[in-house]
């Protein structure tokens, strides 16, 4: 005797047994993640992702899918918060920076000379202020999961010195498209220019700009301190992403799915923040060793007075981000 599939049987026996075998065959389906980023596969972000769709997919066998879209194959830097809150794609990493039209508190990030380092970074995005910020952007769609890290961000010129603020007195330096960022150069008379990531090479190449403020992985692998003269260890800024995703999907979740989607992000975030950590060491020590650009460690004095200089950037901000976000940001230094 001929065995009929479910989708057959249903089709002949019509009626309710028909929209049975169909809900079933639509609750079998597997939930499909797509993940959308815009670097490559090979660094810590493209790493993290990667690990998410491995661990979500142990975890969930085939009731998820996990699609990774690295390298802005889906969408770039520009388009990529747009498709999520349309549902175009389930999850993406953007830098920091890009909230503030979402919210201004997350511009704390950009506040110069606010955290010591990647530790204190680390304390505050995992205390409940930066547990907070996660979820300061539900109203707009937008639910945080994570901070994936990146590094601290030093400072680079085509001059031979750079130790105090007026070091950098009238020089132009590319910036990401941040008021915090802008008002922190125009604090110390310098002149900001906004640049696509991928313009920064030639930029300082030509003279377009004389700096720019970045990671040690970001320089080294960009080759910024083959056309640089001079970097600062300022650890001024922090440059992490925040992965999100679209608010209404992820409440939409089945229970056992979000939670297992958690635990994945869970990995992967610990995961890709190794990974960064690790690279940002070994690509300092490449820059040194290349010669090519001299590297100067900073004094306590010197960084004292940078972040003197720079206090006015905070108390600019301040009403936007919040005193008590700040303070906060502050005691995760101690």
């Amino acid at each position: 005797m001929t065995k009929l599939n479910p989708a057959k049987l249903a089709a002949v026996l019509g009626g309710g047994l028909a929209i049975a075998f169909s809900a079933h065959a639509v609750a079998q389906k597997p939930v499909v993640v797509k993940f959308s980023h815009v670097v490559a596969e090979s660094t810590p972000k493209g790493q993290g992702a990667n690990k998410f769709k491995e661990v979500a997919e142990d975890l969930l066998g085939d009731k998820v899918d996990v699609q990774i879209f690295p390298n802005s194959q889906l969408f770039g830097d520009a388009k990529e918060m747009e498709a999520l809150l349309l549902g175009d794609v389930h999850i993406i990493a953007p830098s920091l920076s890009k909230f503030d039209r979402y919210t201004k508190t997350v511009q704390l990030f950009d506040l110069p000379f606010l955290f010591d380092d990647m530790d204190a970074v680390d304390r505050f995005q995992h205390s409940d202020s930066g547990v907070e910020l996660l979820n300061s952007m539900t109203d707009r769609g937008i639910q945080g999961l994570a901070y994936w890290h990146n590094g601290m961000k030093q400072l680079s010129t085509n001059k031979d010195k750079l130790e105090r603020p007026e070091d950098v007195k009238g020089l132009k330096f590319r910036v990401q498209a941040s008021d915090v960022l802008e008002a922190q150069f125009r604090q110390m008379d310098a002149n900001p220019q906004k640049l696509a990531f991928s313009e920064v090479y030639q930029a300082l190449q030509t003279g377009v700009v004389d700096g720019q403020e970045n990671t040690w992985s970001n320089m080294y692998s960009q080759k910024f301190h083959e056309v640089q003269k001079t970097i600062a260890q300022t650890n001024h800024g922090v440059l992490d992403y925040m992965v999100v995703t679209n608010s209404g999907w992820w409440d939409g979740l089945d229970d056992e799915v979000r939670e297992a989607l958690e635990t994945a992000m869970k990995e992967a975030t610990e995961h890709a923040n190794g990974l960064a950590a690790e690279l940002n060491e070994r690509d300092r020590q490449r820059i040194i060793d290349d010669n090519q650009a001299q590297v100067h460690e900073l004094s306590s004095d010197d960084i004292a007075v940078w972040r003197e200089a720079m206090a006015p950037v905070w108390e600019k901000f301040e009403d936007d981000i919040g005193a008590d976000l700040i303070e906060a940001a502050l005691d995760a230094n101690e």
